[in-house]
């Protein structure tokens, strides 16, 4: 398919962006953990591009929002679907993950997602326990805010979340021109390597109180829900200077604040 005819069949309504330089979708490939024989989730396969190179090595469940593409991938991936090497789910993942877990076994995800959706799919993968890692192409702001380390300006209440889980770095950013329709922005592809699960909602209200105003004092931060007498004896028993910001605590930190005050969290 020509790239004129790439930029028509793309849905503004989904985001999409195809990617057509071959040499990304290897670096891709290169980049995502090759030592089990574990199965694939991709998520968002569009024109199969990446789907083709996948199913030559790993069985690989799909998930496609669009009706046009899961007839598309069904018509090219047919042989392959039917020996079971790969199987299509048409529909919204975020859907299918409101029932529990997308598989009932260990898997690795992988996504080029649009960038409205990119942050709530991940942390969804982050909370999945059968998720064993998360490989994705999402705009390079968003990247960087998983893989920030602290005491770097992006380090986020996303960074914590993803430390929290496991190992997060960039691999390799992406240009624009590597994809039709372009983007206005710089793609990056993240790889989240997790080695546990969470799911704390009260642990993320925290995290979003704590960051609430990244450029401010973490105490302050904190002093908008919860007593700031309280912050204070916490910081103090910590070693915690109160005139740090947000960014510049490590994520074992934030978890020793949250425990000393996680009541206020509790049950909310």
């Amino acid at each position: 398919m020509i790239n004129s005819d790439l930029a028509k069949f793309a849905n503004k309504k989904f985001g999409q962006n195809f990617l057509k330089d071959e040499s990304y979708i290897d670096k891709i490939i290169q980049s995502m953990p090759n030592n089990d024989t574990l199965r694939v989730v991709e998520i968002g396969p569009g024109l199969g591009d990446l789907t083709k190179v996948l199913v030559q090595n790993k069985n690989v469940v799909a998930f496609e929002i669009d009706k046009r593409l899961c007839e598309h991938l069904s018509l090219t991936f047919k042989q392959e679907i039917l020996e079971k090497k790969l199987l299509i789910n048409c529909g919204d993942v975020l859907t299918y993950w409101q029932k529990g877990e997308l598989l009932n076994e260990p898997y690795h995800l992988i996504a080029n997602l649009p960038y409205y959706i990119a942050t709530p799919i991940i942390l969804k993968a982050l909370e999945d326990t059968q998720c064993q890692s998360i490989l994705v192409m999402v705009q390079k702001e968003v990247a960087k805010k998983f893989a920030a380390n602290p005491k770097e300006k992006e380090f986020s209440a996303l960074s914590v979340l993803a430390s929290t889980v496991g190992t997060a770095k960039i691999c390799f950013e992406v240009p624009p021109e590597a994809f039709v329709p372009q983007p206005k922005v710089t793609s990056a592809v993240l790889m989240i390597d997790k080695n546990r699960s969470w799911q704390s909602k009260e642990f993320e209200q925290f995290l979003r109180h704590a960051f609430a105003q990244p450029r401010k004092k973490l105490m302050s931060n904190l002093s908008s829900a919860i007593d700031k007498e309280r912050v204070k004896e916490v910081f103090i028993k910590l070693g915690i200077p109160d005139n740090i910001r947000p960014h510049e605590i490590t994520t074992d930190d934030y978890h020793k604040i949250y425990l000393n005050l996680k009541d206020y969290f509790d049950g909310k």
